[in-house]
């Protein structure tokens, strides 16, 4: 329930605050006052638009706080919660402030938050009803929208779009390798070609590597060999003189010498040590060489896989020791356009069980759209025969358009018809109703599809309706306001007389300035413009008689 409403440099409006009565509130004005204001600045605050154009001439900043009290509301205290913005005190204030620049922030109990969260609270505690409500009504889209908000089939129709969604998606993705046929059997063939390649050669993982070294060794043995052979001779086998003895002769003559000068133990020590390096190494070199072979068919062998490696690695254009991972990239890729050949026979198969899946539950949301059509039809019929239509007969026809499409919305067609008066076959509510009884076909289905907890708001519901239908009018909203919060912008003093509160709009004006105000009438002012409502800008004795009468008529009924 809306309790209260600031709004501060809005549009036209320099400052208003606002208390709302919890039952029905009739909001009137001149043409042009601004009387629809407040419902635009409450619309700002669950997630409408913001735009430059709604700051004040002259301000820097527009600003509209709307306070809500959820205490009866279960679905908004649920989700102020789960949303941790939940109030001890069961009441939540909406904060909206809209830059000169166009640019705005939002905030819930203070709290910053999006437009999004703005948008999903609104739906919850505010249903607004406005001037357009009427042409809305005539889209067919429309009219199953509000046929689907009056059933309790929620689940089913979750069910629907889910398999919607899910037969759409594997659809598209089958279309898509449909369509790609043709590449991917090019582009198999060329695989085929390059493992058939590949398979046959069959490189490790981590061959390359070896190979290389491998052939580096035999394709240079007879150098290793000769050249081993040279140094093992000079290090320890020349009888002229190798590098062992040298070391032994100059050893023998330093250790003579170190008797005289200590100082050349040093040397004497590494020169030690370069003796037992030197025998060492020999010894290695001398198993080297034993071991060495030159074997012109082992190297004829890994020379042709060595050059056959790196032809491949040119051909593929990867580095030689990248060959092997590039080969298993390729089989993946062909097993993957394989496995998509295959995919294609079982998406067939999915997508029948899925079709299958989807119409059934569409059945299903038939024959729940038919029976709440059927509910609704009549009770909407009852209102309008209470709305001065004694003869109308309202229907909604849902007819399945069978499988020609698969849609989130099942398979339906949903129409409203009318029938006026008697004898008048029933027609396409866009085609046979008039303003006036699209206002009441409209109100009608507002008032019965309405959740309880939320607050209802009508922007000038009662357009082309007049007289006594006015009177029935403003009696189902006052009968709607003892139940539910019901704010009504209206032109019709039979409809605000209705009202449990009324409220004044009006216009200053001068030379710099507009301003708008809005303030509560006593019993005495609501008289005064109930009869300015009846005759216009001159005001009669017989226009406050007629005033008068109106609100004792209401105040009797009370009794």
């Amino acid at each position: 329930m809306l309790t209260h409403l600031s709004i501060k440099n809005f549009a036209i409006v320099r400052l208003l605050d606002i208390e709302f009565s919890s039952h029905s509130t009739a909001i009137t004005g001149e043409t042009g006052a601004g009387k629809s204001i407040s419902i635009d600045a409450l619309g700002l605050c669950l997630g409408e638009r913001a735009e430059s154009n709604m700051v004040r001439k002259g301000a820097d900043k527009a600003e509209v706080t709307a306070t809500f009290s959820v205490k009866e509301n279960q679905s908004a205290q649920a989700w102020l919660q789960a949303q941790d913005l939940e109030d001890e005190d069961h009441l939540c204030i909406i904060r909206r402030v809209v830059s000169k620049e166009g640019r705005s922030r939002a905030w819930i109990n203070g709290i910053p938050a999006t437009l999004q969260q703005l948008k999903a609270f609104g739906a919850l505690i505010v249903n607004i009803h406005g001037q357009h409500a009427h042409q809305e009504l005539l889209k067919p889209e429309s009219q199953r929208a509000m046929l689907d908000e009056s059933g309790h089939h929620d689940a089913i129709l979750a069910n629907v779009k889910k398999q919607s969604h899910e037969y759409n998606k594997l659809l598209k993705h089958l279309q898509s390798l449909l369509n790609e046929e043709q590449q991917r059997i090019d582009r198999k063939q060329l695989l085929q070609y390059q493992l058939q390649e590949l398979d046959e050669f069959e490189l490790g993982i981590d061959e390359f590597p070896h190979l290389e070294a491998e052939f580096k060794k035999l394709s240079h043995s007879q150098a290793l060999l000769e050249d081993s052979q040279i140094c093992l001779f000079n290090l320890y086998e020349s009888e002229q003189g190798t590098a062992l003895s040298i070391v032994d002769d100059a050893l023998d003559k330093l250790s003579e010498l170190v008797e005289h000068d200590p100082t050349l133990s040093a040397v004497t020590t590494l020169l030690s040590e370069a003796q037992i390096n030197i025998q060492e190494a020999a010894e290695e070199l001398r198993h080297y060489v034993e071991r060495l072979e030159i074997d012109p068919l082992r190297m004829q062998q890994t020379e042709n896989r060595y050059g056959k490696a790196m032809e491949l690695a040119r051909k593929h254009t990867v580095m030689p020791e990248m060959l092997a991972a590039h080969h298993q990239a390729l089989k993946e890729e062909h097993a993957a356009l394989e496995q998509q050949d295959n995919d294609l026979a079982s998406m067939n198969e999915n997508l029948d069980i899925l079709k299958s899946s989807y119409f059934e539950s569409a059945a299903k949301l038939h024959s729940a759209r038919v029976k709440v059509a059927n509910k609704l039809s009549k009770q909407v019929t009852e209102q309008l025969h209470k709305m001065n239509m004694p003869h109308a007969t309202f229907s909604i026809e849902v007819v399945s358009n069978g499988e020609e499409k698969i849609n989130s919305h099942g398979t339906d067609e949903v129409r409203f018809l009318l029938a006026a008066n008697k004898g008048i076959e029933a027609d396409s509510i866009e085609k046979v109703a008039s303003g006036g009884e699209l206002s009441r076909i409209g109100l009608a289905l507002q008032v019965l599809t309405n959740k309880q907890s939320a607050t209802l708001m009508f922007d000038e519901v009662d357009v082309g309706i007049s007289g006594a239908t006015a009177s029935v009018v403003g009696q189902l909203l006052r009968d709607l306001g003892e139940r539910n919060q019901v704010i009504c912008v209206t032109h019709l003093p039979q409809v605000a007389a209705k009202a449990h509160q009324q409220m004044l709009v009006t216009k200053f004006s001068d030379k710099d300035i507009t301003e708008t105000h809005m303030q509560p009438l006593s019993q005495e002012q609501r008289i005064e413009e109930l009869a300015r409502l009846l005759a216009g800008d001159k005001i009669t004795d017989s226009a406050l008689e007629n005033a008068k009468g109106l609100l004792q008529i209401q105040q009797e009924n009370l009794i």
